[in-house]
């Protein structure tokens, strides 16, 4: 049982930011004894790539980051979700909960205080401690390996989208290798806009010592061979915690120089400036860009597609986009948003006078955009987006419902029985195949996504959401707000999280 002395209170309300420690390193080193509380950490000064130095830092990040991270990063299940979008609910739950039942926070005094820090920390609840057996832990450990490594390579150092580099990884010429199912390969690969390499990615979470990191190593460097001539980073991040400690992060890296980047397969060179940053800052200078923005969001698509009508709603966000762009983190909360509050002070003052029609008009005059949003059942996460991306996101899962009705073997009633009688890794390996068959036809069809979605895009601004949705009502547009909900947003992106159930603090 959990001891006697541990309260059964409630979550406690507090604003959701909190300082993860970073060890930025050269490469697997032993675990630092307690060296998160007691080193002397240089405070962190935002990056658009690596430090200047490696060693301790400070950064402070927000819940709403973490959770951004947790929904985006993972394979890619939508191929398997094309007749099924309810499913993605589940999906979603699958990715946050984990983090919501096993980590807490609590107050700590470091050694040496980092001007601006929160002094207050993440680490494992009682739950996790005393109640979760070893199956449990492994699959939470898992969660929270990719979670902070997303988390530390977009939010961080600037990293443009991951993608797992099971489906082929950057060169094209070397798709077939980085398939090898025999070779132990790294989790993730990403393009940095700023260093102009790629990155190679492995992800390692839980209690994490020095014979998981060099696995975590060897991964990398089987990676790297691959790759080769070409510039790059490999790039080793542990997430490590125990019950008691404050949860921190190793970042073991090593530079390979060699061959620029290559163009994406399929790219339009004129682009090309976009050079795989932050997608959504890009979304009206590249159609690559809204290609990739579309993919990492159809999760959240069709989510909110699929959700009933009662449970969506809108709020206004202000449609300067460049209010937005990436400053650090890739949220903006929008409590600290200088434009958001007022706007919406003026939007309520006209509400009471105003049809919900006209009144939709007139927030538009006001320069404020509504994004459409749903509570994912089963968490205290909202998530959401604009018309404009909401729109290509439609036009893209159209595309994929095609390539997966026009190509054999990828539906599940055209797997042979036998399929049932495989084991679990030849199961794996199956679907695995059916997944790279589906981002090829994917590839081969982006010429002529480009201006589909462009034209999607672009028709989406002007759109209803009941058009969009194919609904005959639009959703409620909430103009009063929610107090307790803690709210951020993105260029083309909404997120929130209830201030009440965010991980309870320690005791």
């Amino acid at each position: 049982m959990i001891p006697a002395h541990v309260p059964d209170e409630p979550p406690l309300t507090y604003a959701d930011s909190f300082d993860i420690p970073v060890l930025f390193r050269n490469g697997p080193a032993k675990k630092p004894r307690r060296q998160w509380r007691t080193a002397k950490h240089k405070a962190w000064a935002g990056s658009d790539g690596f430090p200047k130095a490696d060693g301790w830092y400070a950064p402070t990040t927000t819940w709403r980051e973490i959770i951004k991270a947790a929904t985006e990063v993972g394979r890619d299940v939508t191929p398997h979700l094309q007749n099924q979008p309810r499913y993605a609910h589940g999906e979603l739950v699958a990715r946050v909960s984990p983090l919501y039942a096993y980590l807490g926070a609590h107050p700590v005094e470091p050694r040496h205080p980092v001007p601006g820090a929160k002094a207050r920390r993440l680490t494992l609840n009682p739950v996790y401690e005393y109640g979760t057996e070893r199956s449990a832990k492994n699959a939470a450990a898992y969660r929270l390996g990719m979670t902070m490594t997303e988390w530390a390579c977009r939010s961080l150092l600037g990293l443009g989208q991951t993608e797992h580099l099971e489906l082929g990884g950057p060169i094209p010429a070397l798709l077939n290798t980085f398939k090898d199912p025999k070779k132990k390969l790294p989790d993730l690969w990403g393009r940095h806009e700023a260093e102009e390499l790629y990155w190679l990615i492995e992800a390692k979470g839980g209690d994490v010592g020095l014979g998981t990191l060099r696995k975590g190593w060897a991964q990398l460097t089987a990676g790297s061979k691959i790759l080769g001539a070409y510039a790059h980073r490999t790039v080793l991040v542990g997430a490590s915690v125990r019950p008691g400690d404050d949860l921190f992060l190793t970042i073991d890296h090593n530079l390979h120089p060699g061959l620029p980047p290559l163009i994406p397969a399929g790219s339009d060179t004129d682009n090309e400036a976009v050079k795989q940053g932050n997608l959504e800052d890009h979304l009206g200078d590249s159609d690559d860009a809204l290609i990739g923005a579309a993919r990492a969001q159809m999760l959240a698509y069709l989510a909110l597609r699929s959700a009933p009508a009662s449970q969506l709603r809108t709020v206004p966000v202000p449609a300067d986009r460049a209010s937005r762009h990436r400053r650090s983190g890739l949220t903006t909360p929008l409590e600290d948003d200088g434009l958001t509050l007022p706007m919406r002070a003026d939007a309520r003052g006209a509400a009471p006078h105003t049809e919900q029609h006209a009144l939709r008009a007139g927030i538009r005059s006001m320069g404020l955009d509504d994004f459409l949003t749903c509570r994912i059942p089963g968490t205290e996460v909202h998530l959401g987006m604009s018309r404009k991306l909401f729109a290509a996101c439609e036009r893209l899962h159209e595309e994929d419902l095609a390539i997966a009705r026009r190509t054999p073997g990828l539906r599940a009633e055209d797997q042979p029985a036998v399929f049932q009688d495989l084991s679990d890794a030849a199961q794996e390996e199956q679907r695995l195949t059916q997944r790279r068959i589906f981002r090829e036809q994917q590839e081969e069809a982006r010429p002529r996504l480009r201006l589909l979605l462009r034209d999607a895009y672009e028709r989406g601004a002007t759109s209803d959401w009941s058009d969009l949705l194919r609904r005959p009502q639009e959703p409620e547009l909430d103009l009063e707000g929610d107090e307790g909900l803690l709210e951020a947003a993105t260029p083309e992106t909404y997120l929130a999280v209830s201030r009440y159930d965010l991980p309870p603090a320690r005791p």
